[in-house]
């Protein structure tokens, strides 16, 4: 079997690029002998705003098993990992790649194999330039990716976005995996619907799912369901995530709104046993995104079934078949946020959103990575 190292985040470390990379080691392991290199050292605590960067959930999902080897900030560690990579004798070395922080780290890292592996170096580019990213993130990105022999892309727009890098390195196209992990059987057992959320059962629930930025638009979500409910006050939102953003200004906004009893929020990062409680009653996942590439949250949501409402930005309408598995509609609208969710409730009974939703799960081409990756291990020994 073909050797593969990768370098990125897996468990204890909690989110989307940690699971991201536990679904790449798990669709790869029956057919490459993989081996993951986790970060001992992620972020140093006083740059992450969250309250923890590990999963403290009571089941885990996808524990991919890895070693925790590199330290983010170390040089002298960088140098290290550098040796034990080079030790593995390996037949493709793949960097997850996801911000500008790590630039110098893996940077240090690629430059100390690339003579060992030469056209071996893939990095897997699930954003190029961070959301809330500027001048200074697009050179260290540039410093930061300089040693990939290829990339692999999940999104035309990351595709596009990589031109400013890649040049005349090849660039290979895949998707995020569809997140359908936290369907645990015993879920079944468990109540989850609009009554234990504290709404009625008619009413028309949207839900906002994820940590809370500017980029992400839930200030024009909020304002969205003001106007929606002087139409109809069966309109609900609940927000379910981390907020990284001052609180206070949502609140205030929910308030000045007279929104009080129309929007719940849960300011936590959501255990892996809990995410389906927020899933399962909800109508529709709206994705108001003022920026994007793409989203986890997209294909967490078609993991239960659900439709989306996104915004055409980034690479969110790419995974989305308009009228069928959502609706896309243009960003910073509060008008057209208004409209995509009235036709949502219109159009829902005369459309079978859940069997469109298994239709495009089973089209993911990221179910086709085996292949994909001989390919690029092929390519790497010509």
């Amino acid at each position: 079997m073909k050797k593969i190292i990768i370098v990125g985040p897996a468990y204890p470390y909690r989110g989307g690029n940690s699971l991201f990379v536990s679904f790449v080691y798990d669709i790869l392991k029956n057919n490459f002998d993989v081996k993951l290199y986790s970060y001992k050292l992620l972020y140093p605590s006083i740059l992450f705003p969250g309250k923890t960067q590990y999963d403290e959930s009571g089941k885990t999902i996808k524990q991919a098993p890895n070693e925790r080897l590199v330290n983010s900030i170390n040089p002298f560690n960088w140098i290290k990992v550098a040796s034990l990579i080079k030790k593995e004798n390996a037949d493709l070395i793949v960097f997850d790649w996801w911000h500008p922080f790590f630039s110098f780290c893996h940077f240090t890292i690629s430059f100390l194999i690339k003579s060992y592996y030469k056209n071996k170096i893939l990095f897997i580019t699930e954003n190029v330039i961070s959301h809330e990213g500027n001048a200074v993130d697009k050179i260290l990105t540039k410093f930061g990716l300089s040693n990939a022999s290829a990339f692999l892309a999940l999104s035309e727009k990351v595709e596009n976005d990589l031109k400013f890098v890649a040049k005349q390195r090849k660039v290979y196209r895949s998707e995020l995996p569809i997140y359908d992990c936290y369907n645990f059987d015993e879920k079944k057992k468990l109540t989850s619907t609009k009554k234990d959320l504290g709404f009625d059962e008619d009413s028309k629930l949207l839900l906002f799912f994820g940590y809370v930025r500017k980029y992400k638009g839930l200030d024009l979500l909020i304002d969205a369901l003001a106007e929606l409910i002087k139409k109809d006050n069966s309109y609900k939102l609940l927000v379910v995530g981390e907020f990284y953003d001052d609180e206070k200004y949502y609140h205030d906004k929910i308030k000045s709104l007279k929104l009080d009893k129309s929007v719940k929020t849960l300011n936590k990062f959501i255990s892996n046993e809990e995410v389906a409680k927020y899933f399962e009653p909800a109508d529709l996942v709206v994705l108001p995104y003022r920026s994007a590439t793409q989203s986890g949250i997209l294909n967490l949501a078609y993991g239960f079934l659900k439709p989306v409402l996104v915004t055409d930005v980034g690479g969110l309408a790419e995974f989305v078949d308009n009228g069928k598995t959502g609706y896309v509609i243009k960003p910073d609208s509060q008008k057209d946020l208004v409209d995509g969710i009235i036709n949502f409730f219109r159009q829902r009974q005369n459309v079978n959103f859940a069997e469109n939703i298994r239709n495009r799960v089973s089209k993911n081409s990221f179910n086709n990575l085996p292949s994909l990756f001989e390919e690029i291990i092929s390519d790497s020994e010509k």
